[in-house]
């Protein structure tokens, strides 16, 4: 039986593709920080292993002695990255790390869209704020010369009710508790920013395949669609019956919610196409359109 260390395996992304991997006959240990988490882990079949990001050794020897690693605990932990490619180093076993499309975001303030669309093969644009983010991939994509077969997926807006302990995403739920909570859907400017999108149950599909068939050293972006956030915010209104949606300045929202959610995750453009995973993989997303689920299938 194959085993697989997965970190982030309460989260959304995590949860959803710890439940394919079982589903599939594997093994999985996952990284829980405390003890209810890992309880809650093992009421899913999962074998939890107590520690976080920081614990670099327990990293180190749980990746040393799995049949590969998935990362979904965070994109930005630079010495959690390294700990897990040395304990693969050498063992041409995969190491597949979750990155994420706002890393080529621009400064957009939700004012403009943008014509600028993005591929694997596409030279990137890369904020100083997400440069170090970039920087971690290409350390994932360089363990490939060290007999790691390593992986890196880039999700755009990922939507869906995810399959783990935590089944909402990050930026169409915040929209609309937000919005639930102000009496008004809000965005960020005038909300004309585009992100590229994609459903979680193709994102794990996604994950299932390259975890399988990817060579090593391999990046793949994680789209199927896209919308700018006035008509993701005008299809939130719709479906929890709000009167319409209010264009938040840019700055205030960084006030109140943060520099990160405001510019990046929601205020930006990051329009992606992820072409080498459907051509190297055969990947075929099914969910297209986030506006449809939002209005149809997004509970209230």
């Amino acid at each position: 039986m194959t085993t697989y260390f997965v970190t982030g395996a309460t989260g959304y992304i995590g949860g959803s593709v710890v439940a394919s991997l079982i589903e599939g006959g594997h093994a999985v240990r996952g990284l829980a920080r405390n003890e209810r988490n890992a309880e809650l882990l093992a009421q899913r079949g999962v074998e939890p292993v107590l520690g976080d990001l920081d614990n670099l050794d327990l990293l180190y020897r749980e990746a040393k002695a799995s049949d590969g690693v998935i990362n979904t605990a965070s994109a930005d932990h630079a010495a959690a990255i390294g700990a897990l490619i040395d304990g693969l180093r050498g063992a041409g076993k995969p190491l597949l790390h979750t990155s994420g499309s706002s890393v080529v975001g621009d400064d957009a303030r939700g004012a403009r869209n943008s014509e600028n669309i993005y591929d694997e093969d596409t030279p990137f644009v890369v904020a100083q704020l997400k440069q170090p983010r970039r920087d971690i991939d290409l350390t994932v994509l360089a363990a490939a010369e060290k007999g790691v077969r390593s992986i890196v997926i880039c999700p755009s807006l990922i939507y869906g009710r995810g399959r783990g302990i935590h089944q909402d995403s990050v930026q169409i739920p915040f929209l609309a508790s937000n919005a639930i909570a102000q009496g008004h859907v809000q965005v960020v400017g005038s909300g004309l920013n585009v992100w590229s999108n994609v459903h979680i149950e193709d994102v794990v599909s996604l994950y299932l395949l390259a975890i399988q068939k990817s060579v090593p050293g391999a990046f793949y972006f994680a789209e199927n669609g896209e919308a700018s956030f006035a008509d993701i915010g005008a299809a939130l209104a719709k479906r929890l019956n709000l009167s319409g949606v209010q264009s938040l300045p840019a700055e205030i929202a960084a006030e109140r919610w943060g520099e990160a959610k405001a510019y990046f995750s929601l205020g930006s453009n990051s329009r992606v196409r992820g072409h080498r995973a459907r051509r190297d993989l055969g990947w075929a997303p099914k969910h297209r359109s986030v506006l449809s689920w939002i209005e149809h299938e997004m509970p209230v």
